[in-house]
Parts: C-alpha cells; structure tokens; sequence
C-alpha cells in the first residue's frame, strides 16, 4: 500500500465520514423530523434518549446535558461539592475531569495511575485522601474500566462519592456491570469522535439514585422546576433536540460498533505481538474494553508520530502533559516526578487509528510502517 498518489491522511484517526455514509438515511431522517417539528429545545427526541441510553447503562436515569464538561461539573455540584472540598482525579487524563472540580470551587487531588492501564492506581487514590476529600473521579481512559471493585471499597470505607468519568467507555463492563450504573453517578461525553458520538457537543448524566437525577435536571435548566419558578440558581446546560435525534439513531448501532473496535483492536494485538519496542497496555480480561482508542507505548514517541504522518497514517497521542505539570495547575506547585507512572505514559503514549470501518488493509499498513520505524530505532 504506497502513499504515492493518495490523500495526504489515507489512514485518519477517525473517519467519521464513512460512519456518516453507513446510516446516512436513518440520519437524514431523524434530522428532518426535527426541522419538521421546529422544537429544538426539549421534546421527544430528548425524552426518548434519556430513557434509552439510561437502560443502556443498566441505570434508572440519564439526565442529557450540554457536554461532558458540564455532566461532570453538574454531577459534582449535584453532591454538593464546592468550595473548601477536594475531589481525588487521576493526573493522567484529559483536562475536562479535573476542570469541573475547579469550576465547583472545589480542588482537584492528582494521584498516579496504573502503568499497563492507565486508569486510577487504587493505592494512589487511599494516600491522597485528606479529611476535606468528598468525591472521587475515576477514569475509564481509552474505553478501560477503572477498578471500580478496590476504588468503591476505599471510598465506602471513607464515605467519599464515586462519579464515573465514562466519556470514552459507552458499553463498556467492569466484572459485568456496566460503566454508568457502578458509581453514585456516571458522566458521559457524545463528542462527535467518541464511540457515541454527535454531530456537535452533548453529554449526560447517569444515576440510579432518584434524588440526584432531579437535581442534575434542575440544575442543567437554570434551578427551575416549572415555567419561571426556579428553586435554585441553577446553569444554562441542555441536550440539544437535534443531537438527541442523531444519538437516538447512533444508539441502535452501539452494540455493533463496539464489536467490531473489539476485533479491530485484537487484530492489532496479535501483528503487533512480536514488534520489540511496542508495549501494549493491558487487556481487558474480567472487563469489556470498548477501545475508544487503540494505544501503545513506544520510546521516540513524538519522532515516531512525525514518521507516521509523513506515510499518510494519522496516528494521535493522548495525552502528551500529565495534569500535575499543565500550566494551568502552576500553583499548585506540583514538581516534575511526582507522578511518575503519569508521567511515562504521558511521553510514550501514541494512539493508532481506531474506528469500526477501519479495514484489514489500512490497519495491515499502519502495523507494516510502524515495525519498520521501530526496526529502524527511530
């Protein structure tokens, strides 16, 4: 498979185009019905969403929300988190876990991650805990379940709040559970790239507790209960009618979806079994891994994406700075090696292609291009 001749990415990250054209009509359809209707706030579409995703998760209640900022912050603000709390979080993840503790008033405890997942180190998230700590975020990066068993065991035993941070594990199972009915609430991202994905921002919250589903859906709604009675202040943060059409829609096809990244991702592990140099992150075993993203490790990681793109594979690195060295954490006063597990993955982390269209042959080329750079020691 030559690069000569082709477009420039011939093998993207995600080609969110061919999953388009896979449903295009369901699509358009839901689309028009929306347009058609001219409701754009509310409605059916969002009811049915709600009711559908949250049996998905084997929960009572999805409350859908803006983004998956926002279900973090309004799940945190639903526990009442706030200003004088700490809230433990993984320092190897994406700014948005740690953003919503701080947008409470609250502030956000780093404790180091496992190295063959990536997910929260249970030990790590024990010595963190203060007497101020009230809730705890563990992580299920790349679509991994966290260990949710040991993390609910300390935090019981500290009567501390568990919010799952789902956004890149829908259907995802931890010892047959699945992710969004294990915690005290769950947060979800539909970022157009996720395994569940809009065609813009949306997010929810998940919960089987009856009394903080009604105050996410207060507090998403600006505090109100009926037309202009408002309990409480409350945030302007509500699932769009139009992306609750195209979710309903992509919905149906998660299942399968998620089966296929599955394959996908087993064939990468079995060309990639005898590459020196490529270290794996751990299987799912007792979990079902949802593969968000495909990532392995590898020494030279920035030199090895650089080569990449030059062969037309768009590989991605996630993430490339731990949370305890952003410069939006600077005084906190966090050193470098504070972390270090955080800080290992984060310089050797490379994300390869991963979507269910990807086929044999563009997955063949990024192995082929990507053991003869490790051959070479780039």
């Amino acid at each position: 498979m030559s690069v000569e001749g082709k477009e420039e990415n011939q093998v993207p990250l995600v080609d969110l185009r061919a999953q388009y054209q896979s449903i295009r009509e369901e699509i358009d359809a839901a689309i028009r019905g929306v347009l058609n209707r001219a409701r754009f706030i509310g409605g059916e579409p969002v009811r049915r969403f709600e009711e559908r995703f949250a049996a998905f998760c084997e929960a009572k209640s999805a409350v859908g929300v803006g983004n998956g900022t926002d279900a973090l912050f309004l799940a945190l603000k639903a526990l009442g988190v706030g200003r004088g709390d700490e809230v433990v979080v993984p320092a190897f993840t994406f700014i948005a876990t740690s953003e919503a503790v701080t947008a409470t008033g609250a502030r956000p405890l780093f404790a180091d991650v496992q190295r063959d997942t990536g997910n929260l180190d249970p030990e790590a998230f024990r010595s963190a805990i203060t007497p101020r700590t009230k809730a705890v975020i563990p992580v299920h990066l790349y679509g991994r379940p966290a260990n949710m068993s040991s993390i609910l065991d300390i935090a019981d035993r500290h009567g501390i709040a568990v919010v799952e941070d789902a956004a890149q594990a829908h259907g995802a199972r931890d010892d047959g559970r699945r992710v969004g009915s294990i915690g005290t609430l769950a947060c979800f991202s539909f970022y157009p790239g996720k395994n569940l994905g809009a065609y813009g921002d949306a997010g929810a919250v998940v919960t089987n507790d009856d009394a903080l589903a009604k105050k996410a859906r207060i507090l998403r709604d600006h505090g109100r209960t009926e037309k202009y009675v408002h309990r409480i202040e409350g945030y302007n943060s509500r699932l769009d009618t139009l992306q609750a059409a195209i979710l309903n829609v992509k919905l149906g096809h998660l299942e399968e979806w998620n089966r296929r990244r599955e394959q996908v991702a087993a064939r990468y592990r079995d060309l990639l079994s005898d590459v020196e140099g490529v270290r794996m992150l751990a299987p799912a075993a007792e979990k079902e891994h949802v593969y968000h993203l495909f990532v392995v490790c590898v020494k030279n990681r920035d030199e090895v994406l650089r080569r990449l793109a030059d062969r037309g594979i768009s590989a991605g690195v996630h993430y490339p700075l731990p949370l305890h060295l952003q410069p939006a954490y600077r005084s906190f006063g966090h050193k470098a090696g504070e972390f270090p597990v955080a800080e290992e993955l984060a310089s050797e982390v490379l994300s390869l292609p991963m979507y269910p269209e990807l086929t044999e042959v563009q997955q063949d080329y990024v192995v082929q291009e990507l053991r003869m750079l490790i051959d070479q020691r780039v």
